[in-house]
C-alpha cells in the first residue's frame, strides 16, 4: 500500500525549502540530518515547529525537509511556511488557525539589487571635493 504524503514548498529571502509530511511519529529531518543537528540555534528550532504546535499534530507527522539557498535563519522560516502549506493539503480543516496566525503569509523582504556607479545596493564611493 502507497504510503500518504503531503508536500508543501517555502521560500524565504534566497532560501527555499521543499517539504514532505506523512503520518508518523513526529521526526523531523532536516537534509538528511534530525532538527537540532542542522539548526544549532533553539530558536530556529521553534520558529519550524510553531505551525505544528498551534495545530497540535506535534506528533501525528513525521517530516522531511530538502532546504538549500540562503542562510540558516532564512532556511527556518522557508521551513516553517512549508510545513503550514502540506498541513492544509493534509487537513483543510487548520487553514483558518494557520491563516490567523499569520503561517501562511510569504515574507516578500528580499535582498535589494546592486545598482551601477554604486559598491552595493544603497553604498556610493566615497565622495572627497579635491
Amino acid at each position: 500500500m502507497a504510503q500518504v504524503k503531503f508536500n508543501g514548498t517555502g521560500r524565504r529571502k534566497d532560501a527555499v525549502a521543499r517539504v514532505y509530511i506523512y503520518p508518523g511519529e513526529g521526526i523531523i529531518t532536516i537534509n538528511g540530518k534530525s532538527i537540532s543537528e542542522y539548526f544549532c540555534r533553539k530558536v530556529l528550532e521553534m520558529v519550524v515547529q510553531q505551525p505544528l504546535e498551534l495545530t497540535g499534530t506535534n506528533g501525528r507527522f513525521d517530516i522531511m525537509v530538502r532546504a538549500h539557498g540562503g542562510g540558516i535563519s532564512g532556511q527556518a522560516g522557508a521551513t516553517r511556511l512549508g510545513i503550514a502549506r502540506a498541513l492544509i493539503l493534509a487537513d483543510h480543516n487548520l487553514r483558518p488557525i494557520l491563516k490567523k496566525a499569520g503561517y501562511l503569509t510569504r515574507d516578500p523582504r528580499m535582498k535589494e539589487r546592486k545598482k551601477y556607479g554604486l559598491k552595493k545596493a544603497r553604498r556610493a564611493p566615497q565622495f572627497s571635493k579635491r
